[in-house]
């Protein structure tokens, strides 16, 4: 099997369903980057949530729960198996708040994006750079709460060093979906469908207490939902249960991420080059 060549790669770009290969989105990434160097608090105060979350019940709680079976089997403390998913958590409300609250104000207000399509911008490039400034926060979120994890002796493996390229994964499959479906609403009002799915997925997605206390059938609903997918990545990661069917849960937020961009993409110029 031969490589393919300079022409067939340029090829396979123009087929994809997101333009990936444009650099517009990255102009809308330098846009939010200059708005918020005057609003840097609002970007602190999106890490305060996730560690007063692992202070009070990972710490607090923890101290009377004591010990819980780890994914491998052994024995961890409270907090060290509630931490990896608050950082799944806290990936996965920042995507979304960052991707739908945000958006939804652009698109329908600010009209920030009628703007962007009058350039040679397209709608690929506002999904994409939206999406990558979503990431963007997420990082420096994932990063900072994982210095904190350090710190306080709640990592126990060297897989640890991928669990911040994890929270992205995660991050990026909830502010796709996310912006595929602002893109659906009309009214703020919509947005409590949004923390209807949210709430349930962060208090049962094993974040606070193993599968394994489930009923069975319950089981495999949990773990069919997309936050499951990011607790079991990164408490795999930082507990040291490394497993094959890791690639699954990865597989499984890769797709979603990727579809919720290409829908997110049509939406928008079906929306807004009419």
């Amino acid at each position: 099997m031969t490589a393919p060549t300079l022409g067939e790669a340029a090829g396979l770009l123009r087929v994809l369903p997101v333009p990936l290969r444009s650099r517009g989105s990255l102009h809308l990434v330098e846009r939010h980057a200059r708005v918020y160097r005057h609003a840097w608090l609002m970007l602190v105060s999106g890490l305060l949530e996730p560690l007063f979350y692992l202070l009070s019940i990972g710490v607090g709680l923890g101290r009377l729960v004591g010990q819980v079976a780890a994914p491998g089997g052994g024995p961890v403390s409270y907090a060290a198996f509630v931490a990896p998913a608050l950082l799944a958590s806290s990936a996965m409300n920042g995507a979304m708040y960052d991707s739908t609250f945000n958006v939804f104000f652009r698109l329908k207000y600010a009209k920030l994006y009628d703007a962007a399509l009058a350039t040679p911008m397209r709608p690929g490039d506002v999904a994409l750079g939206e999406v990558t400034w979503s990431l963007i926060r997420g990082g420096l979120y994932a990063s900072a709460f994982m210095v904190v994890m350090l710190a306080m002796g709640l990592v126990y493996s060297a897989w640890a060093v991928l669990a911040v390229p994890v929270a992205l994964l995660i991050g990026f499959a909830f502010a796709a979906v996310g912006m595929a479906s602002t893109t659906y609403m009309r009214s703020w009002q919509h947005f409590e469908f949004v923390w209807l799915a949210a709430l349930p997925m962060f208090l049962f997605s094993a974040s606070f207490y193993p599968l394994s206390v489930y009923p069975g059938a319950l089981q495999v609903v949990v773990e069919c939902t997309p936050l499951y997918q990011g607790v079991a990545l990164l408490r795999g990661l930082t507990l040291g249960a490394v497993g094959p069917s890791m690639l699954l849960n990865a597989l499984y937020l890769a797709v979603m991420g990727l579809v919720g961009l290409t829908v997110a993409s049509r939406r928008i110029a079906r929306l807004l080059l009419r």
